[in-house]
Order: structure tokens, then C-alpha cells, then sequence
């Protein structure tokens, strides 16, 4: 297990026939699983610069900006599938980072109803999540994009550690509060409290739909794949 990593259960995605649906991976010749309530398993990546900034990323031909994350497939436990996709979105390696925290349990959002494959087999309404709070330890230039044959961001750049809930698409702020809300005192203990501050009690996740308060993006560093 890398340096700082905490305790994370290394459990599988359970296969078909112990009751979950499975489908069959495209392109990738393992399979992948969706639950019985249609989630599929997914993780998430908090990447923070050592000042407490976070790695802040555009969809290709997209105007929107997120955070890195992706399906996980039936043969890997959290850990193996956040290693898989910190490589494939970011270009980093497990020794340009340090695992400073994961949340305890699955994450839910749903869908919209515009993005729900109702024709598919196995119909996905949403995605399950564990969340990891990584710590760059490498350069800046280790960051690449252009990896894969189909990358997922075409740019990037760093933003204040509240700064995602407010600006990421609508149907994710809720999901992005309460994961950055649980790894926000590991993240305080790195960078400390000016960087990483206590949101007051007006905070909360079912607020962040429709606000905006206008947080900063400070010191923008550029990366193009």
C-alpha cells in the first residue's frame, strides 16, 4: 500500500450471481456492474495541490469542468480502480501522489433524465462513489492529458477547495458537498485552515442548486493536452 494511505476495505465489485446486474465493459474486455437499484460503482478524485488549491479539469468539447472520476471495473477494489483512472484522465502515477483520506462509504447521485440510456439492457440511473483526497507530490509537468486514445479533459487548471460545489453541473454539486465536506479536515491538516476554511452553517448540500456566491479561482495554472 503507498506511503499515507489510509485504511480502505479492499473489496471487489461483487460479479453477477451474488445479485448484482452485470454488462459487459466497452472496449475493454472486463466486465463492469451496475446494483440492483441501477448505481453503478465509481470513484472520484480530489486532487490538491500542496497550498490547498484543487485540480479543477474541462470535459473535451465540453464546457464543463469536474473533477476526475470513472466506473469501476468487476475485477478491482477502489484503490486499484483510482489508480486506473488517476493515469488515464491525469497522467500521474502513484508516486506523484499521497492518499490523504477516502470516504467511509458509497456516494449517490443520479442522473438526469436526459442522460438515462432507457434502451440499454441494464438501465444505469446514477453512479455509487468513493471519493479520494490525493496530494500532489510530483511537478506540475507530470500532468498529462492526452494519455489515451479518447482523453477526457483537454484543460486544466487549480481552484479554491469550495470552489467545485458551486461551479460543477447541478446535478452533481450535492454529491461533490458532502464528499469535500468529509475530506476537508485532511486537507486542513496539509494545508491548513486559511486554505481550507470551515464553511459556516449556511452551507449545505441540498443549498447548492441554483446559488452562486462567485468563489475564487486563484492562481490558474494552465494544461493542454
Amino acid at each position: 500500500m503507498p506511503k499515507g494511505c489510509p485504511s480502505i476495505a479492499p473489496h471487489r465489485v461483487v460479479v453477477a450471481g451474488e445479485g448484482v446486474a452485470e454488462s459487459e465493459a466497452v472496449n475493454s474486455g472486463v466486465r463492469i456492474v451496475i446494483d440492483p437499484d441501477g448505481y453503478r460503482p465509481n470513484v472520484g478524485i480530489v486532487l490538491m495541490h500542496p497550498d490547498g488549491r484543487l485540480f479543477w479539469a474541462r470535459r473535451v468539447h465540453r464546457d464543463g469542468w469536474q473533477f476526475p472520476q470513472g466506473g469501476m471495473n468487476s475485477d478491482e477494489t477502489p484503490l486499484e480502480a483510482m489508480y486506473r483512472e488517476l493515469r488515464e484522465e491525469t497522467g500521474l502515477l502513484p508516486e506523484h501522489v499521497e492518499v490523504l483520506g477516502a470516504t467511509p462509504g458509497w456516494l449517490r447521485y443520479r442522473l438526469p433524465q436526459r442522460a438515462i440510456r432507457r434502451n440499454d439492457r441494464l438501465v444505469c440511473i446514477g453512479q455509487k462513489q468513493v471519493w479520494f483526497l490525493l496530494r500532489l507530490t510530483g511537478q506540475e509537468s507530470d500532468l498529462r492529458l492526452d494519455l489515451t486514445d479518447k482523453p477526457e479533459f483537454d484543460h486544466w487548471r487549480w481552484v479554491d477547495f469550495w470552489y467545485p460545489v458551486e461551479h460543477v453541473v447541478m446535478f452533481k454539486r450535492s454529491v461533490y458537498a458532502r464528499a469535500l465536506r468529509h475530506l476537508a479536515p485532511a486537507a486542513r491538516q496539509v494545508a491548513g485552515p486559511a486554505a481550507v476554511p470551515t464553511p459556516g452553517p449556511e452551507f449545505r448540500p441540498q443549498d447548492q442548486i441554483g446559488r452562486s456566491r462567485g468563489p475564487r479561482c486563484r492562481g490558474a495554472g494552465a494544461g493542454q493536452g
